[in-house]
C-alpha cells in the first residue's frame, strides 16, 4: 500500500498559506531550496504538478486546488484531534462548550441539551450566547465544540463550518386557559385580528409565521415583540394574548395544564441545526444531542 508523505504535505499546505516560498520558509524557519525540495518529491509522489509561476507569484494548478482542499481537511482534524484530547485530563469531567444563538428559543435549546447529561461519563456544560457571526468566529477558533441555531450556516460566511439538521417541527398557538374559554372562531381564522405576542422580526420563527400569516389572509394585533423567547412566554402566560410555540412541546403543555393548544399547523416549520467546526461529528456529547434530537425529540 502506497502512502502518502504527510511532510511534504504540511510543506505545500503552509506555503500555499502563507502565499509563497520565502513566506513559509519564515513561518516554518526553514531554507527555501529545502522547501522547494519537499515541494517537488509531492509533485513526484503524486505524479502531478500543483503549483504554476505566473511572474513571481506561485499559483495553484487544478490538482493543487483538490490536494490544497484536502490538505485543509486533513490537518483541521489533526488540530481538532489535539484539541480534543487536551481538553480530556484522565479523571476529570467531558467539558462541552456550546454556543446559543440568542434569537434561538432556549426552551428548545434546553431540550436538546438535556441528552448530553444523560451520558454514562461525566459532563461539564458551558453554554454561551450571542449573535450567530460572534458564536461562529468563536466555533472557528475552536472555543467552542458546537453552535446550536435556528437556521443553517450562510454559505455567503467564508468560515468553515458545517450544518447538521437535528429536526424540524410545525408551530401551534396557545392562551391560559381563561383566555382560550373566549374563543369563538375555529382555527386559523381565530388568529385573524387576534392579540398575539410575537418573536421579533430577525428570526427565522417570525419570518415563517409573516408569511404563513399573509397566505391565510390573517393579520393578527402583535402586542409585542422579543428576542427572548422566555419573555414573550411570560408575556403570554399573563393571559392577554395568544404566542405561538414549538409544535415539540404538546405533551408539555397537556400535562402541565397552566395553557390551552388553540390549534397546530405543520404549514410553518421550525429548523433546529447543531453548527460544527468538523464535517463529522467527533464529540460524544455532540453525538449524542444529535442523535436523541433525530430520534427522540423530533420523532
Amino acid at each position: 500500500m502506497e502512502w502518502l508523505n504527510y511532510h511534504h504535505l504540511l510543506y505545500f499546505w503552509t506555503v500555499v498559506r502563507a502565499g509563497g516560498i520565502h513566506q513559509a520558509s519564515r513561518e516554518m524557519r526553514v531554507s527555501p531550496p529545502a522547501i522547494s525540495t519537499q515541494l517537488k518529491r509531492l509533485e513526484e509522489q503524486l505524479g502531478e504538478k500543483l503549483l504554476k509561476r505566473s511572474g513571481r507569484r506561485l499559483l495553484l494548478t487544478e490538482t493543487g486546488k483538490i490536494v490544497f482542499s484536502y490538505a485543509e481537511d486533513i490537518f483541521a482534524l489533526g488540530r481538532e484531534m489535539l484539541d480534543v484530547v487536551r481538553n480530556r485530563p484522565v479523571g476529570r469531567p467531558l467539558r462541552l462548550d456550546v454556543g446559543i444563538v440568542d434569537v434561538m428559543p432556549k426552551v428548545v435549546a434546553q431540550a436538546l441539551l438535556q441528552p448530553a447529561l444523560r451520558l454514562s461519563e461525566s459532563v461539564r456544560l458551558v453554554c454561551r450566547e450571542a449573535s450567530s457571526d460572534q458564536l461562529l468566529a468563536r466555533l472557528a477558533t475552536h472555543e467552542l465544540d458546537v453552535v446550536l441555531s435556528e437556521s443553517p450556516v450562510d454559505p455567503a460566511l467564508k468560515i468553515r463550518a458545517y450544518s447538521h439538521l437535528l429536526g424540524e417541527c410545525g408551530v401551534m398557538f396557545v392562551a391560559t386557559r381563561q383566555s382560550a374559554k373566549k374563543i369563538r372562531a375555529g382555527f386559523p381564522k381565530v388568529l385573524d385580528g387576534a392579540p398575539i405576542f410575537l418573536p421579533t422580526e430577525n428570526t427565522a420563527f417570525r419570518r415563517s409565521l409573516n408569511f404563513w400569516f399573509e397566505s391565510q389572509g390573517l393579520w393578527p394585533m402583535v402586542l409585542g415583540e422579543f428576542e427572548d423567547y422566555a419573555l414573550l412566554r411570560a408575556f403570554g402566560e399573563t393571559g392577554a394574548g395568544l404566542f405561538p410555540m414549538p409544535a415539540i412541546f404538546q405533551k408539555q403543555v397537556r400535562r402541565e395544564k397552566k395553557l390551552t393548544i388553540v390549534g397546530v399547523t405543520q404549514q410553518v416549520r421550525l429548523q433546529f441545526y447543531a453548527i460544527s467546526a468538523e464535517r463529522k461529528l467527533q464529540h460524544p456529547a455532540v453525538i449524542a444531542i444529535r442523535n436523541a434530537a433525530r430520534h427522540e425529540l423530533f420523532q
